[in-house]
């Protein structure tokens, strides 16, 4: 897989763009963020380990087709990452579920972390990490650089939006970290939020402000 994939279904992008406008309701806001992450999960699952098994249809037996190994590690940065593992986690039920609790310094625009929880035996998982926006790539960084302390190898990172900032930040701390998303925006504003992007995605998926 690129280090960059820009998932450009048609869906994906109506999609993406219907949440983009300002005066989409917070509900809808919510459905379309959980329909686009099932659509971007068959992109960032595009990899995972398969293997085969004996089973017998209603006209004879075969070897089919199973996923292999342990099972997939979906990891959500904290709180707007929920939206996107929400999703996933409808097509992937048995996943194993993880939470990084990060905050951005408004100042320095810096992560902090406040939380972190993530299951058992990374090292032979496949892990997702989510998150709505790759802006900056300063949280999404530190987010791998806990799992991979946390003993995961094979990470994927799965955003609805980036910015160039954020994606050269990413590939400078972890290469080996492919990044799947909807769409790659035109640049930061100062405050550090992707344009034109679609605001805040926490505020917007909860209401808040």
């Amino acid at each position: 897989m690129k280090h960059l994939t820009i998932v450009d279904h048609p869906l994906v992008q109506h999609k993406l763009t219907l949440m983009r406008k300002k005066d989409t309701p917070t509900a809808v806001f919510r459905q379309l963020l959980r329909e686009i992450s099932q659509l971007l999960a068959y992109e960032v699952t595009r990899e995972l380990p398969m293997t085969t098994r004996t089973v017998e249809t209603p006209l004879c037996e075969m070897e089919a087709p199973t996923l292999a190994g342990k099972k997939l590690a979906l990891v959500s940065i904290l709180r707007a990452g929920n939206g996107l593992l929400d999703g996933i986690m409808e097509l992937v039920p048995s996943a194993r579920i993880g939470f990084v609790g990060l905050y951005r310094d408004e100042e320095t625009l810096q992560p902090v972390q406040y939380y972190f929880k993530v299951p058992a035996d990374l090292e032979d998982r496949m892990v997702i990490l989510v998150d709505p926006m790759l802006a900056t790539g300063n949280s999404s960084a530190a987010a791998v650089d806990l799992l991979k302390k946390a003993g995961a190898t094979k990470i994927r990172f799965l955003c609805l939006l980036a910015a160039p900032e954020g994606v050269a930040r990413m590939k400078e701390a972890h290469p080996d970290v492919p990044i799947v998303t909807a769409a790659l925006d035109e640049r930061l504003n100062e405050k550090g939020y992707i344009e034109p992007g679609l605001g805040d995605a926490g505020d917007r998926m909860y209401g808040t402000k």
